[in-house]
């Protein structure tokens, strides 16, 4: 296999949250990126420092003038989202996976696609393997379905790596929109029980094991589904590891502990009626309810040690690149470590 240097990625939605991350990640590992923008949009001023990422701003669906541009590329990573709705999903999430497609098949390259839980349905088990049965009892759970499955049967060389919940390198999740909101406050505001752990990602640990699967992908199959432990941890244990951060910045004080505050989901039910997005919102409360975690035994023997960096370590980094706190004296030395 040649050697990372002289490997290309196109990454299709760099200017996402999982796009950056991953364009970050190929582009320190050696690997040129092709970060692909619709017209007019530029680089986010994160990528545009790194030499190693050049901008292609072009419509997705012109799949031939995109192919051109992007000669060279050997994987095509698909970090492209719908905005959450189960409308916009049912009916774009396929068309989009189908336009990767066509450009990686002109290219001859693997592609990788980013996925999630979603597939298993609310009486998943605790513990998720690859071959777990998938009952979705979503739509976006459905959609999720058919997309592994319309890459499977497209001839394309395809992996999919399916993880938690993204937390950490930018906004838009439920970590910074939902968790930490009110850290300042001295209050986590969490979608599910106290006690209940779910799947989490830390987003750089998930697109550095995005690289080091791409680095081996010619020892994988024609199609490849891994699943990315991450973190497994209830509102407790995000309590847990936020509290010394919270009291590092003084918003609470020795012995002072962060308090606990469930999402208003009554509220929610009722906006449903008329919000579409809150309506998808509550079609997945149940995976809140439900504990989950994702055995990662497949994707260690792949590539060895998952990427991992531990989550007080990770919450911290995390807040740091929301603006939320200082990088003040008692947290630059752990920060330093992860940088």
């Amino acid at each position: 296999m040649k050697t990372a240097a002289s490997n290309t990625v196109l990454l299709l939605g760099a200017r996402g949250r999982f796009g950056q991350a991953a364009a970050r990640a190929f582009a320190h590992a050696g690997w040129r990126v092709l970060a692909h923008m619709r017209p007019g949009d530029a680089l986010p001023p994160a990528l545009a420092q790194d030499r190693g990422i050049q901008s292609l701003s072009l419509d997705l669906r012109d799949t031939n003038a995109l192919a051109s541009l992007a000669q060279g590329a050997t994987v095509v990573v698909h970090a492209l989202n719908p905005i959450y709705t189960n409308k916009a999903w049912a009916r774009q999430a396929l068309p989009m996976l189908e336009f990767a497609i066509k450009v990686s098949r002109q290219l001859g390259a693997t592609l990788m696609l980013p996925g999630n839980i979603y597939n298993f349905g609310a009486q998943m088990p605790a513990v998720l393997n690859e071959d777990t049965p998938q009952l979705a009892t979503t739509v976006k759970g459905q959609v999720r379905i058919g997309m592994e499955a319309h890459l499977r049967r497209s001839g394309v060389r395809g992996v999919v790596i399916r993880a938690g919940d993204f937390f950490g390198a930018g906004h838009g999740t439920w970590f910074d929109s939902t968790v930490v909101k009110n850290l300042r406050n001295g209050v986590v505001t969490y979608p599910g029980p106290r006690d209940v752990p779910t799947a989490w990602a830390y987003l750089p640990d998930l697109a550095r094991a995005f690289v080091a699967v791409a680095e081996r992908r010619a020892d994988l199959k024609a199609f490849e589904v891994f699943h990315f432990a991450g973190h497994s941890t209830s509102a407790q244990g995000w309590m847990d590891v936020l509290t010394p951060l919270a009291r590092a910045q003084g918003w609470i004080k020795p012995p002072q502990q962060l308090k606990y505050s469930p999402l208003p989901w009554p509220i929610i039910r009722l906006g449903a009626l008329v919000n579409p997005t809150w309506a998808a919102l509550t079609e997945m409360r149940y995976l809140w309810q439900s504990p989950s975690a994702l055995a990662n035994d497949k994707l260690v023997h792949a590539i060895g040690q998952e990427p991992h960096t531990p989550l007080n370590m990770a919450a911290e980094k995390a807040l740091l690149d929301l603006g939320l706190c200082a990088d003040v004296t008692p947290m630059r030395g752990v920060a330093a470590q992860i940088r």
